[in-house]
């Protein structure tokens, strides 16, 4: 009996493996499954349908039709200008069938992006030019970042930025336009205000509808191209029905414009780029006798936008600020609207998004992720350890995510197009582990991590060369400090990873400065633990908690999270900085654990919520510091970094400049009011 009782188990337990298995067989891989960073078998096809044989090859490699500066009308009245691409059948012709089409609006302008489409489009020259520098590989040299910036070429950046003819190829129609006020767009630039989203929810209604597309949009670009698309799709306009940004932004004041109340230096070189960029218009356009009287009015009505705003800012008081900045700065204006949260929890579209821990918009790539109320299947993450000027540098190399414009493509072939090609099983989120390598996760930030104080304390690490070499320390340290930093030393930052985001990555080239912080930290305080024993992860953002005196009205504080490696060397992997008199904290978007310690922070940033500091008397602060996902090896450190200031990466707006005067600054450590930094962690740091 006991022998039948057996084999019938033995029996149903081969069917019941027969059956899952069979289940597997039939059952879409959900995203919940994982699939690995490279996508496996699913990438090779990805990969394989990209750059494989085209539906719609034409009569030579590439060749597509381009209908130039085609004019589009808005509710306004002004006119904006864009290029449409589309394929061609055997004999040159433009094909006739509706397509799914994809729009790019963009500031820096469709002729821009022609010219990158062209040189990406010789035949046979530009594969042999991306397989070249692919090749090139100083890695472990004094110039191995070198190598990180130009194999953003291979790694399909390009083709997101501008115009991919593969894709159109494969069939569909591609839109590039001129925002309002850049290029050859008639109008003013409106900068991410209101009426600029409304001018791209109207192009994406006139693409719908035009005899060439089927009414299936989607939309892709890269950093300005990619903060439209998070705006856009918040409006959820009935016919777009994906998007692919890349290295945009739901929120530029807390990511580059203003965070924690500094002004940096890219947002200023930034505007008087795009400013200069609007006087080129579109030569192509101009030599094919497309002249427009209207455009040029408008230029030499508003010459430069923006930098009006910039020269009101340079008074010697606050109270001085004249008032159209005032207004321009207080919540509820346009221009502040259109900078601050572009509500991701708005959002219904497929999302594919990808940024860079040394993005410029690190904070909000990273955390929209988990906003957006979409299905893993319908919203995906990749995070590369990229700077903005070189997105996606190395995918398509084993072990590595798929180039970006093989993921673009994916992704609209499954939205735009209903093709089940697998793309939606990807990851959901795909990361490079700052210190380790890539991994697939499920969510950002990482369940599972507990977040753990680590106390400042003034007792000598031993490790590090700077003003004060503090230890970092689980349990709240015996001693007592008054340590002071200065403005003047916190210049070294002119030599950090800080300034190389700052620089879009171009100071990146100076490994000395980018990939180890000791120099910088000779200007600044310094605090480091023990080594740690096992992998440990900090997944998540980061806050810091300071006890400070100033000598002054005003003050400015920056923070950076370190791994330091055996040998010295100390990476930079999250930083953070703030205005003292604008430490006011948004309490309704900012978290805190249930003992009330800040986890995110977000400031309320207005000058009516401006609190001068006391000279003389303790101020606490509290920093919010950039998130990050970082694994310290065994044998490594945490340290944590404190400096009077930053720059380029910061510094204290013009009149808090004057205000401050430059004066030293000062940390108190006291075991009855600790400083500490708040850390997302897997395990326990002892």
């Amino acid at each position: 009996m006991l022998v039948r009782v057996r084999r019938g188990l033995v029996r149903a337990g081969i069917a019941a493996i027969a059956l899952a298995m069979i289940t597997l067989a039939v059952t879409p891989m959900s995203a919940s499954a994982q699939t690995p960073p490279d996508g496996g078998h699913l990438g090779q096809q990805w990969t394989a349908k990209h750059d494989g044989p085209a539906q719609y090859p034409g009569r030579y490699p590439g060749e597509v039709h381009i209908d130039f500066d085609v004019p589009i009308t808005m509710s306004d009245g002004t006119v904006l200008k864009g290029n449409v691409y589309r394929p061609v059948d055997a004999n040159g012709n433009p094909v006739t069938t509706p397509l799914p089409t994809i729009v790019n609006l963009t500031p820096y302008t469709k002729f821009a992006s022609w010219l990158a489409d062209v040189a990406l489009s010789v035949p046979w020259l530009s594969d042999a030019m991306l397989d070249l520098v692919n090749r090139v590989d100083l890695t472990g040299t004094p110039l191995g970042s070198v190598t990180d910036l130009t194999r953003v070429l291979s790694g399909g950046a390009a083709r997101t930025f501008g115009v991919d003819r593969r894709l159109i190829q494969q069939g569909y129609t591609q839109v590039v336009v001129d925002t309002r006020g850049t290029g050859y767009s008639q109008g003013s630039w409106q900068f991410f205000q209101q009426r600029e989203t409304q001018d791209t929810v109207e192009v994406i209604d006139w693409a719908s509808k035009q005899p060439w597309s089927d009414g299936n949009i989607g939309m892709n670009g890269i950093s300005y191209s990619g903060i439209n698309q998070y705006m856009v799709a918040a409006q959820n306009p009935p016919a777009l029905k994906a998007i692919f940004p890349v290295e945009g932004s739901t929120d530029k004041i807390d990511d580059v414009a203003a965070p924690g109340g500094g002004l940096g230096l890219f947002a200023p070189v930034y505007i008087l780029g795009v400013d200069a960029l609007q006087f080129l218009g579109d030569p192509a356009a101009m030599l094919m006798g497309h002249l427009d009287l209207k455009w040029l009015v408008d230029r030499v009505t508003s010459p430069v936008e923006f930098l009006d705003y910039m020269l009101m800012a340079l008074v010697p008081d606050v109270n001085l600020l004249p008032e159209p900045l005032r207004k321009a700065l207080e919540p509820g204006s346009a221009l502040r609207e259109g900078f601050s949260d572009s509500h991701p929890e708005d959002i219904r579209v497929p999302t594919f998004a990808y940024g860079g821990w040394q993005d410029i918009f690190t904070p909000s790539s990273a955390l929209s992720f988990d906003s957006i109320p979409l299905s893993p299947t319908q919203k995906k993450l990749v995070m590369g350890d990229t700077y903005h000027a070189n997105p996606g540098s190395g995918l398509g190399n084993p072990g590595q995510p798929p180039r970006l414009d093989v993921l673009q493509m994916a992704w609209f072939d499954k939205w735009l197009k209903g093709i089940d090609n697998g793309i939606d099983t990807y990851g959901p989120v795909v990361m490079k582990q700052q210190g380790g390598g890539w991994v697939t996760k499920s969510d950002y930030p990482l369940e599972g991590q507990e977040y753990q104080r680590m106390y400042l304390s003034p007792a000598r690490s031993g490790t590090a060369n700077s003003v004060h070499d503090g230890s970092l320390t689980a349990d709240v340290p015996e001693g007592s400090a008054r340590l002071t930093v200065s403005p003047l030393q916190g210049l070294t930052a002119l030599c950090s990873r800080d300034a190389a985001v700052e620089s879009a990555g171009a100071l990146s080239i100076i490994e000395a400065c980018a990939k180890d912080e000791r120099i910088h930290e000779l200007g600044g305080l310094t605090f480091t633990s023990e080594p740690v024993i096992e992998p440990t992860t900090i997944s998540g953002p980061i806050a810091v908690h300071l006890n400070t005196v100033h000598d002054t009205t005003e003050g400015y504080w920056a923070v950076t999270v370190n791994d330091v490696a055996p040998d010295g060397r100390s990476t930079m992997v999250a930083s953070g900085q703030l205005t003292s008199s604008l430490r006011a904290i948004d309490e309704s978007k900012s978290t805190r654990e249930a003992d009330g310690d800040y986890t995110d922070i977000t400031y309320l940033l207005t000058l009516d919520a401006r609190q001068p500091v006391v000279p003389g008397e303790p101020t606490v602060l509290d920093l919010g510091v950039n998130p990050t996902d970082s694994v310290l090896r065994p044998g490594h450190r945490l340290r944590v970094d404190v400096y009077a200031s930053n720059f380029p990466r910061g510094m204290l707006l013009p009149p808090l400049l004057v205000e401050s005067r430059g004066a030293p600054q000062h940390l108190v450590l006291d075991p009855n009011e600790p400083s500490y930094v708040n850390l997302p962690l897997s395990r326990a740091i002892a």
